[in-house]
């Protein structure tokens, strides 16, 4: 086995440690850049490499779809597909497969596009409206060609409105979905399509049921998974509720799991508020969605009385370079980043001027800075823990 994971410093809830896999070692906690459609959007992987992250995420639907595992594999998998040498994280495309097609369900006026049973989900491609099907087998071998270092189990991503009596019976499919996938795991010796260990991570669902939720935990837990994840629609979206889902959840977690929030890392508060709660990975396409969007993370982590927070002069820690005030500013983004678009000089008025042409260089230089803002913001958390 080339997976394990140790925790070197705890500081009240939270807690520093490393991820040892094939590919290299991944300080906790981490926050880890997504790579939906193997790139993150904007950025090649020297650019990707320069924000200094030990760990990318890419996403199973759409590489499923596009460029589909017949060429993936053929190419060597996504590291060799994409000349990225550290680890990587897949999700199983559960939760594309039922908010895509909701999404485009909401758009036509039509029913759902994804039908749940036991057995697995049918859906329709958000691209062309083809047909297919996940089943949790099918979302493991798919991870295995895919080839990434950590893969997660199939589940169904309960809404938080969801009834007792849907979210119980959704609970039960994801556990025994999480059964299929560890069997089909262990068909392949735990190996990638291309002979290297992939870890596996379970994923605790429930809704807003406290009970449920721990039910999940617990059942996770025992399983031999290497990892649990805790997914949903509160995790990462409200924070309030993810810090009573996490409190609810973490003590049926052995410590020597890592825990993971999936889509958690929007606004560099939400990094702060899931670390200093147990936190040790999370992922988002925040940084560089709001990045495209003109939203530019500025603020700093300050250390009071013990403690640390999250300080910003600008709501959410986001400087708004659309805005007419930055035409003629000559700083950069925010003084003392250690970003290339920081260090290299890169003014706010050059920014705002690319921003308002819409000129692709703003959407790489951009996406640097938020990406590396949040990667130093996860490092510097855990300095914080291991001093």
């Amino acid at each position: 086995m080339s997976f394990s994971f140790s925790i070197n410093q705890q500081k009240g809830k939270a807690r520093a440690g490393v991820i040892k896999t094939e590919r290299g070692e991944i300080k906790t906690p981490a926050f880890m850049p997504v790579g939906t459609v193997a790139s993150i959007k904007s950025l090649d992987t020297a650019d990707i490499e320069q924000t200094n992250p030990d760990i990318i995420l890419a996403n199973t639907y759409h590489l499923y779809l596009r460029p589909g595992m017949e060429r993936l594999t053929q190419l060597g998998g996504v590291h060799q597909f994409m000349q990225w040498k550290k680890p990587m994280l897949t999700d199983s495309g559960g939760f594309q497969v039922f908010s895509l097609g909701q999404q485009m369900a909401g758009k036509s006026g039509a029913a759902p596009l994804a039908k749940i049973t036991d057995e697995g989900v049918t859906f329709k491609s958000h691209l062309d409206g083809t047909t297919h099907f996940f089943s949790p087998e099918i979302a493991i071998q798919i991870q295995r060609q895919i080839g990434a270092d950590i893969i997660m189990a199939f589940d169904e991503c309960t809404p938080d409105k969801a009834t007792d009596v849907y979210a119980a019976s959704a609970l039960e499919r994801t556990h025994q979905w999480a059964q299929q996938c560890i069997d089909e795991w262990e068909k392949n010796n735990r190996l990638s399509h291309y002979g290297k260990y992939q870890a596996l991570f379970g994923i605790v669902q429930g809704a807003m049921h406290k009970e449920m939720r721990q039910k999940s935990a617990q059942f996770m837990s025992e399983l031999p998974f290497d990892g649990v994840a805790i997914g949903g629609e509160t995790v990462g979206y409200n924070m309030a509720g993810t810090v009573d889902v996490l409190d609810w959840v973490t003590p049926f977690i052995p410590d020597h799991k890592p825990r993971y929030t999936m889509g958690l890392g929007r606004d560099p508060q939400d990094l702060v508020t899931a670390f200093l709660n147990g936190v040790d990975m999370c992922d988002c396409v925040g940084p560089t969605r709001l990045a495209r969007n003109g939203a530019l993370y500025f603020g700093e982590l300050v250390e009071k009385n013990g403690a640390i927070e999250f300080v910003s002069e600008y709501s959410k820690g986001r400087l708004q370079i659309g805005n007419q005030r930055y035409a003629l500013d000559t700083q950069v983004i925010q003084p003392g980043c250690d970003c290339y678009t920081c260090k290299s000089g890169y003014t706010r008025a050059y920014l705002h001027h690319l921003f308002k042409l819409s000129e692709l260089t703003y959407y790489r230089l951009v996406s640097i800075h938020n990406v590396r803002f949040m990667v130093r913001l996860a490092e510097q958390i855990r300095e914080w823990i291991i001093r």
